[in-house]
C-alpha cells in the first residue's frame, strides 16, 4: 500500500512509465477450465474522439514475458468528455451532497458532504480527526496547487494535517497518456496481480486510466481526507485524473442480453463489464481475476463493486504498457 501511495500521490511533474515486469509483480496459476474458443479483439472504435490525443494506431510491442504482439497504441488527453470531473471536498459543514465527492470505507459509498466531514471523530472514533473551523463551520480544504502538492505526498506537510485533500486537473495541464494495449488479448501461463508498483488496470472508452487500490489507510493515518468524485475519479500530479472505482459514471456501452455493460479494457486487452447486470445480479462464476468466459465477449472481467476501492484482482493475460507525459 505505501508503494502505492508514492505513486498516486506524487507531486513532481515528470514523465513517468508503467510496465509490468518480473520484479514487480506476483503470479498465480491460471486455472484451464476457462474456455477461449472465442476470443474478442480490441475495438478501438468504442473509443470517444474527445478523449484522444492522436489517432490510435497499431504497433509492434514487446510485451514483460518478451513476446512482440501487434497492439494499439492509444494517446488520450486526460479529458472526460462524458461526465464532469469533481467537486471532491465541501467548504462548509452545512453543504450538501452536490459540494462533495465519495470516500470508501469498510466496502462501502459514503457521500462527504459537509455532515461527514464534521462527524469524521465519530466515524473513525478518534477526537484527533477536526477538518473544520467550530467557530463558521469552514472545512480545510487544499486549495491551491501547492497545498495540493503539500499535502497529496506520504509524509504529509504537518500544516495540511486535519485537511480535506483535493488536486484540480487545472493544476496539471496537458497531461498525455499513452497505453499500448494487445490487439487480440494473449493469455498468460499465470495471472499477474496488479499491486506492483507502477500498475494500471485499464482503460475506460473515454481515455481515462483504471487504477489499483488507493491507499486509503495510508491517508487517513495523517488524518487527512482524500475524496473521489461522483465518478470515482481523483487528480494527482503523477497521472492527472484517473479512477478508483466504476460508479457508472464514465460511457458503458450496453449490452444485447441484460449481461452488464462493458466500460473499458484492462491492459492486457480482455474486457471489462460492470459488477451488475441488468437485472441487479452479480455473477457467480467468476474466477480469482475476477473475469470469466462466454461465448459472445469470450473472456472478460467484471468489476468489483465501487465501495471496495478496487477493479479486478489480476490479468489473465500478458498486460500492455502505461505511461504519462506531463
Amino acid at each position: 500500500m505505501i508503494l502505492n501511495k508514492f505513486r498516486l500521490f506524487l507531486p513532481f511533474l515528470v514523465t513517468i512509465t508503467f510496465a509490468c515486469s518480473k520484479s514487480d509483480t506476483t503470479t498465480s496459476s491460471t486455472t484451464s477450465s476457462t474456455d477461449d474458443a472465442v476470443v474478442i479483439e480490441v475495438d478501438p472504435t468504442k473509443f470517444l474522439a474527445a478523449g484522444l490525443s492522436e489517432s490510435i494506431t497499431k504497433v509492434n510491442q514487446t510485451l514483460s514475458d518478451g513476446s512482440i504482439v501487434m497492439c494499439y497504441k492509444i494517446v488520450t488527453n486526460n479529458t472526460t468528455s462524458d461526465h464532469d470531473q469533481g467537486p471532491w471536498c465541501p467548504t462548509n459543514i452545512n453543504d450538501g451532497i452536490d459540494k462533495g465527492g465519495l470516500w470508501f470505507e469498510g466496502g462501502k459509498l459514503y457521500d462527504v458532504d459537509g455532515a461527514f466531514i464534521k462527524n469524521l471523530a465519530t466515524f473513525y472514533s478518534n477526537t484527533t480527526w477536526k477538518l473544520y473551523n467550530s467557530a463558521n463551520g469552514d472545512i480545510n480544504v487544499t486549495n491551491t496547487k501547492a497545498a495540493c502538492e503539500a499535502a497529496a505526498r506520504p509524509n504529509v506537510d504537518p500544516l495540511y494535517k486535519n485537511y480535506c485533500v483535493q488536486c484540480l486537473p487545472s493544476y496539471f495541464p496537458g497531461i498525455k497518456k499513452t497505453y499500448y494495449i494487445p490487439v487480440k488479448p494473449v493469455k498468460s501461463k499465470s495471472t499477474t496481480s496488479i499491486m506492483g508498483m507502477g500498475s494500471v488496470v485499464g482503460i475506460a472508452f473515454n481515455g481515462i486510466n483504471f487504477d489499483p487500490p488507493a491507499p486509503t489507510q495510508a491517508i487517513l493515518g495523517a488524518f487527512t481526507l482524500a475524496p473521489f468524485d461522483d465518478a470515482g475519479g481523483h487528480v494527482n500530479g503523477a497521472s492527472g485524473y484517473h479512477y478508483h472505482a466504476a460508479t457508472g459514471k464514465s460511457t458503458k456501452l450496453k449490452q444485447s442480453d441484460a449481461h452488464a455493460a462493458m466500460i473499458g479494457y484492462a491492459m492486457d486487452g480482455y474486457g471489462i463489464f460492470e459488477n451488475l447486470d441488468e437485472a441487479g445480479k452479480e455473477s457467480t462464476d467468476l474466477d480469482t481475476s475476477r473475469g470469466h468466459y462466454d461465448s459472445k465477449r469470450g473472456y472478460h472481467y467484471h468489476v468489483a463493486s465501487a465501495g471496495s476501492n478496487s477493479f479486478i484482482n489480476s490479468f489473465r493475460g500478458v498486460p500492455g504498457s502505461f505511461s504519462v507525459t506531463l
